[in-house]
């Protein structure tokens, strides 16, 4: 069984938390039905306040920086908001406090400018939304832009937005098996090719 953070703060795409957190949940209840501990997936923020997503979905933190249990994978996602968050020195401490004792440290779209101004990405190969390759390329962080999601060691990256319910999948494939991967796609009714099917 593991506890999984998922991080949120004002302006966070709201797919790139809700995507992660569907596949992780889904997961997790297979696991349960099947008898197994279920990982615990929890929204953690700076505060008890509700955070206002990009789009002005608002969610409801589970636990704060201060008083949330021990993490094994810790999810950043992307968004506006994560200029902002980059210059929070609060929410960079707690990146760099949590990710140090985490098995895997994960981001979604622009969260990668998060992993590397808190320095837990050092060294990495990163991926993220398309749009944002070149600026991060530009810090010095040896993009991948040919691949939805990356991993480097203990941290994985993805592309944007969808790309974080792909991640998310190998994630429960690392973290369990491959099989209960697609057991969970299978439960989600993931099925991400053909992309777009009106014209059919």
């Amino acid at each position: 069984m593991s506890t999984i953070g998922v991080l949120v703060f004002d302006g966070a795409e709201e797919l790139d938390v809700v995507g992660p957190w569907e596949v992780l949940t889904a997961s997790a209840a297979l696991l349960e039905r099947d008898g197994a501990p279920p990982d615990r997936v929890l929204l953690v923020a700076a505060g008890t306040e509700p955070v206002r997503c990009r789009k002005g979905m608002r969610v409801l933190p589970d636990a704060t920086f201060a008083d949330h249990p021990p993490l094994d994978v810790v999810i950043v996602p992307g968004g506006d908001g994560t200029l902002l968050a980059s210059a929070d020195p609060a929410l960079l401490e707690w990146l760099v406090r949590v990710g140090a004792g985490a098995t895997w440290v994960a981001s979604v779209c622009t969260g990668a400018l998060l992993l590397h101004a808190s320095g837990l990405a050092a060294g990495r190969r990163l991926a993220t939304h398309r749009v944002f390759e070149d600026r991060l390329a530009e810090l010095g962080v040896d993009v991948v832009r040919d691949a939805r999601w990356v991993a480097d060691g203990n941290v994985v990256s993805s592309q944007g937005v969808s790309a974080g319910i792909d991640m998310a999948l190998w994630l429960v494939g690392q973290l369990h098996s491959p099989r209960h991967a697609r057991a969970t796609q299978r439960y989600i009714q993931y099925d991400p090719a053909p992309p777009y099917q009106a014209d059919v």
